[in-house]
C-alpha cells in the first residue's frame, strides 16, 4: 500500500490542517499518558522546519456534539506550549500566523458534524487551509469529517507517523520473521472476532488471555466461577478453534487464573488451576503457570504481536501481574535482539509505559481499533483517501 506523504508536497508558507490523535487520558486535570502526543512530534517538527503554518486538530473523549469543559484540548496545548484556539472552526487567527508557527484547535467533537462526517462541517473545517495532513492512525478507521470529509476539499497527505504505521504493519502482515506468536488479551471475544480469525491465518501460535481466555475455557467446558465471560460466544469460540487447527496455528489458553472473592483491587489473590475454579471465585488475572508458559513461548519466537492486557492491569501489579511480567519479558527479549515485537492498543501501551519499557519494543502502534482492523486486512477509510 502506497500513500501520498508530506515528502511529496512543498509546505513552505502553506497553511496546513494537521489531524493528530490527542485523545489522551486525563485524571484530576493532568495528562497521565503523553505517548500519542509525543509520537506526533516528528511530523510537527518536520512541518515547522520546512516553514509550514501548522494548525493541529484533534478530538478528546465523547462529548457528543456539546461543549464539555473537562474534554477541552486546552490542557494539551499547555503541555505542548503552543497557542490554543477555542473553536475549531475559527479562521481569523490564520492572518497572524507566520512560517513555522503552530496552534492547536479546540476539540473537533464539540461539533456533531465531526463524528457524523457532515459535508457542511468538513467544508467549513477545510476552509482557509492549503493542505491537509493526516497523522492520526488511531482514528483512520473512522469515517469522520476530519479524517475523510476534508479530503474532498484539500490536497491530502499522510504524516510521518501514519506512514510509519502503514509501513511497519504491512511488513508484519506480508513478510514476518517466523515463528510469529500472537498474544491477544482484553475482555471480549465479540469485539475481536474478525481479528482472531485473521490472526490464526497468519500466526504460527496464538495465545488467548484475560477475560477472552476465560470465555475460551468456558467453551471447552471449564468452570469460570462468578467471572466476566461471554457465555453466548461458545459457537464463535469453537469456530475460531477450528480455524486455528485448519491453519496449523497452535492455540494456547489459560492454564490457571488469579482469583479473588470480591471484585476489588484489595481482594486477596489466589492462583487456581483452570479446572479448579470455584463457583464463588472471581477471575481477575491470568495465573502464575500461565504467566510462566507465556514467557517461555518467547524463547522460540521471532515476531510477537501483542494486543490487550491479560487481567486488571489498571489495578497495578497485584491484578496486573500477567501483563506486567509479560511486558518486561517481551521488552528484554526484544532488547537482546531475539525477536521483533509489535504492540498496539491503548491499555496495552499503558502497561508498557507503567513498566518503563516503551522504548525497548520494536514498534508500538498508536492505534487500538485501527491497529486491529489493519491486522484484519480491512481497508481503513482514512488511509484509502490518501492512496497514490
Amino acid at each position: 500500500m502506497q500513500v501520498r506523504n508530506i515528502h511529496d508536497v512543498d509546505v513552505r508558507s502553506k497553511y496546513i490542517l494537521l489531524r493528530d490523535d490527542f485523545n489522551v487520558q486525563i485524571v484530576d486535570g493532568k495528562i497521565t499518558d503523553t505517548f500519542r502526543i509525543d509520537a506526533s512530534m516528528p511530523t510537527i517538527k518536520y512541518l515547522i522546519d520546512n516553514g509550514a503554518r501548522v494548525v493541529i486538530c484533534s478530538h478528546l473523549g465523547r462529548p457528543k456534539g456539546k461543549f464539555v469543559p473537562e474534554l477541552s484540548l486546552r490542557i494539551v496545548a499547555e503541555y505542548m506550549n503552543v497557542p490554543f484556539i477555542d473553536d475549531c472552526l475559527k479562521k481569523d487567527f490564520l492572518l497572524d500566523m507566520a512560517d513555522g508557527d503552530v496552534v492547536l484547535l479546540e476539540n473537533l467533537r464539540f461539533y456533531v458534524g465531526e463524528e457524523e462526517n457532515e459535508d457542511s462541517f468538513a467544508k467549513k473545517l477545510a476552509s482557509g487551509y492549503d493542505v491537509y495532513v493526516n497523522d492520526a492512525f488511531a482514528v483512520s478507521h473512522r469515517e469522520a469529517a476530519s479524517v475523510v470529509g476534508v479530503t474532498k476539499y484539500l490536497p491530502s497527505y499522510a504524516g510521518l507517523l501514519l506512514d510509519k504505521e502503514i509501513t511497519n504493519l504491512t511488513k508484519l502482515l506480508n513478510n514476518p520473521l517466523r515463528p510469529l506468536v500472537a498474544y491477544v488479551g482484553g475482555s471480549k471475544v465479540s469485539t475481536k472476532i474478525k481479528v482472531l480469525e485473521q490472526i490464526v491465518k497468519i500466526a504460527d501460535k496464538m495465545v488467548v488471555g484475560g477475560a477472552m481466555g476465560t470465555t475460551f475455557n468456558y467453551a471447552l467446558g471449564l468452570p469460570v466461577g462468578d467471572s466476566l465471560c461471554e457465555k453466548d460466544m461458545m459457537g464463535t469460540v469453537n469456530k475460531i478453534i477450528k480455524l486455528a487447527v485448519e491453519n496449523d496455528c497452535k492455540l494456547y489458553l489459560p492454564l490457571d487464573k488469579g482469583v479473588g472473592k470480591e471484585f476489588d483491587k484489595n481482594a486477596k489473590r489466589e492462583n487456581r488451576d483452570a479446572d479448579k475454579i470455584k463457583d464463588d471465585d472471581i477471575i481477575m488475572d491470568d495465573g502464575d503457570k500461565t504467566i510462566a508458559r507465556n514467557i517461555e513461548l518467547l524463547n522460540d519466537a521471532k515476531t510477537v504481536i501483542w494486543n490487550g492486557p491479560f487481567g486488571l492491569a489498571e489495578w497495578g501489579e497485584k491484578w496486573g501481574r500477567a501483563s506486567f511480567d509479560f511486558a518486561r519479558a517481551l521488552a528484554k527479549h526484544t532488547k537482546d535482539g531475539n525477536l521483533e515485537s509489535i504492540v498496539g492498543g491503548g491499555d496495552t501501551v499503558s502497561v508498557l509505559d507503567a513498566c518503563g519499557v516503551l522504548d525497548d519494543i520494536s514498534y508500538v502502534s498508536t492505534g487500538g481499533g485501527a491497529f486491529l482492523e489493519f491486522i484484519e486486512g480491512r481497508t481503513l477509510p482514512g488511509i484509502k483517501v490518501l492512496e497514490k
